[in-house]
């Protein structure tokens, strides 16, 4: 019997299943809670909770992960170096640390508008070196001609040696500053996303199985694990489109909405005849744009263990992900005792990180270029958790919110408090660990805002649900104001809305709002087997998905009474090249798209005789009939 085996990294748990590669079941599944700052220790704990001599008889090993995603919404990236090419810029709103805006670019010809600049980028790089773990560059018209970037991309590896995204390696689309935001996210989660890879292909080479690695990308497709090393942002998103894939596999609907509540946030996608609906935009993360052509999916940094703290007896959830107390309490049952203790806090002190139910520890990370307030802090902290009173009454001095929020980005330390997980085990809705602690941590609570604790938590699973309901609308009604659709979820109307298609959730506890949302949505609304293990479970489902796009565009002659065309320029990814003829242009487009297909494919050892290339065709002309000025052709190759 051939089996696949499928690695999920969340952001609070790392989940393994095992397939029969015939027919699709499940054999086995097991969930192992995902470590930090090292991440190998929770995958060996998920493998190991599998029957070691079925691993023999592996072919196959997918991966996926939420850790990227989740890395953007908490806004606990690495530091990056963004280096902007052009006529572009930085909007106002944006805060990029590291950033410069240099001379250069070329236009939609593919032809130098004004040469780059390059002294003040090679400044740049030299001054924030030693302050960034990656840089990202993006050129004006990139897409048309790259050479800009690349002259950048080789100068960083010269004088620093570090990793560098260009924007033009990610996206097709025009949209300078888009492409810039998208190599910057990029960047910023290469550190990351090398580790878990790493971690990965270590573990199945000490367990001695010989299969095929493979890594999910963030479009539904996969790629080799290889491939994935050199270019780690591929894996970009892997996580929501893995929960996608899981849940139509398991529910054995090939169209559907699907929503996943996870640790750190509810992701919203839908699968439309076996395949993905892709974003035409790019994905949209957090209040991020970017130009990664992966799922259409809205997301929220509102998960099972998103923090909730009170602020002016007001309930707020996320966008940090905590540690559950009732999580927490099986290996440190200490702080159920800290819970009942009152802590000296006033009220001027309150917000997100001073919370009478919060407790910071160091992460087991080593700490590296601390400033003197973050080290002082880091300091006062320890291995086990400390409360803020702890903090305060060892120095006497309350710990800065912005000190501690640089620690916590830096993942230095990892904080633990009160989250919907908890108050789903006050209300005996999911028992899963330590229910004591949940409810020590909603009487503390309930008391500073000024409620009882039931109804505190029944506040919570109501946010969290109406939550889920305002993302699934806003996803299904994509042309329709957000706000108005707020007004629907939130009033009180004698009508609702009609989903014309199944919707299917996965997560741990989302049983647990399946009637609410019904209160919300007319639909068919299913939990799944296995939907607590649904993302290991599509990264085996994934097919190997290859789209890109390839442009002919007329180069006209500089006479606005003559718009004949002097020649054809074909734009395809990686490269240009001109033609006399539009004949001539047309047939290397068709060629040269369906060859990069094909590479892609053969470098995912895909069967390259059960690929199928799709080619679709758009003309602008003058007039009907002629020849046209611009021709589009886009190229999707699905392969088993």
């Amino acid at each position: 019997m051939k089996l696949s085996l499928g690695i999920d990294a969340g952001g609070t748990y790392t989940d393994a299943v095992l397939l029969n590669s015939d027919d699709g079941r499940v054999l086995q599944a097991n969930k192992a809670l995902t470590t930090y700052p090292d991440l190998i220790f929770g995958i060996r704990d998920a493998l190991d909770g599998l029957d070691q001599k079925l691993l023999a008889d592996v072919r196959l090993v997918c991966v996926s992960t939420t850790l990227a995603t989740n890395t953007i919404l908490e806004n606990t990236g690495y530091p990056v170096g963004l280096i902007l090419i052009g006529k572009t810029g930085i909007p106002a709103d944006r805060k990029i640390e590291y950033s410069i805006q240099v001379r250069g670019g070329h236009n939609s010809a593919g032809n130098e508008v004004e040469p780059l600049d390059i002294q003040p980028v090679e400044d740049f790089i030299l001054k924030v070196k030693n302050k960034v773990s990656a840089f990202a560059v993006s050129s004006y018209f990139s897409v048309r001609n790259p050479e800009h970037e690349l002259q950048v991309k080789e100068s960083v590896m010269q004088l620093t040696g570090l990793p560098v995204v260009c924007g033009h390696e990610l996206s097709q689309d025009l949209g300078v500053y888009e492409r810039g935001v998208t190599a910057y996210l990029n960047a910023q989660l290469i550190p990351l996303t090398d580790q878990f890879m790493q971690a990965v292909t270590s573990e199945i080479k000490k367990r001695n199985i010989e299969a095929k690695l493979m890594m999910l990308k963030c479009d539904g497709s996969m790629v080799s694990i290889g491939e994935a090393l050199k270019k780690p942002i591929q894996s970009i998103f892997s996580g929501p489109a893995a929960s996608l894939l899981g849940a139509s596999h398991l529910s054995g609907f090939e169209t559907c909405a699907v929503v996943d509540v996870g640790g750190t946030s509810t992701d919203v996608s839908m699968m439309h005849e076996g395949l993905p609906e892709i974003s035409d935009l790019g994905a949209v993360v957090g209040k991020w744009q970017t130009k990664v052509k992966a799922l259409r999916m809205e997301t929220s940094a509102v998960g099972g263990d998103s923090h909730v703290w009170i602020l002016n007896h007001e309930i707020h959830i996320g966008p940090r992900r905590v540690i559950p107390l009732c999580l927490a309490a099986l290996n440190y049952p200490e702080i159920k005792e800290k819970l009942t203790m009152q802590q000296n806090i006033l009220r001027n002190q309150i917000g997100e990180n001073i919370q009478p139910t919060k407790f910071f520890m160091r992460s087991g990370k080593i700490p590296d270029d601390l400033s003197p307030e973050e080290k002082d802090l880091f300091d006062r902290l320890s291995d086990v958790p400390y409360t803020a009173s702890d903090i305060y009454w060892n120095e006497n001095r309350m710990p800065s919110h912005m000190t501690m929020d640089m620690l916590i980005q830096k993942r230095l330390v990892r904080t633990i408090g009160f989250t919907p997980t908890d108050a789903l085990h006050v209300m005996g809705e999911y028992q899963k660990w330590d229910a004591e602690a949940a409810h020590i941590g909603s009487e503390v609570l309930s008391r500073f805002a000024g409620m009882e604790k039931m109804e505190l938590c029944s506040r919570v699973k109501e946010q969290v649900t109406s939550n889920i309901a305002l993302n699934l609308a806003a996803f299904l009604l994509e042309d329709v104001d957000r706000e108005e659709i707020r007004k629907i979820i939130n009033g009180k109307f004698f009508a609702g809305i009609k989903v014309k298609m199944p919707v299917v959730l996965l997560g741990g506890p989302v049983t647990a709002y399946k009637d609410g949302l019904a209160r919300y949505f007319d639909s068919l609304i299913v939990v799944p087997q296995h939907a607590d293990v649904g993302n290991a479970v599509g990264a085996l489902a994934a097919k190997g998905i290859k789209r890109l796009e390839v442009l002919i565009k007329a180069s006209l002659s500089e006479s606005k009474y003559n718009i004949k065309p002097n020649s054809y320029i074909v734009f395809y990814p990686g490269g240009r090249k001109e033609f006399s003829s539009y004949a001539e242009a047309l047939y290397h487009a068709e060629r040269i798209g369906s060859e990069l297909v094909m590479d892609y494919m053969s470098s995912s050892y895909l069967d390259l005789t059960e690929v199928k290339i799709n080619i679709s065709r758009n003309d602008i002309s003058v007039e009907e009939g002629t020849t046209p000025l611009e021709t589009r052709l886009g190229f999707l190759g699905i392969g088993q």
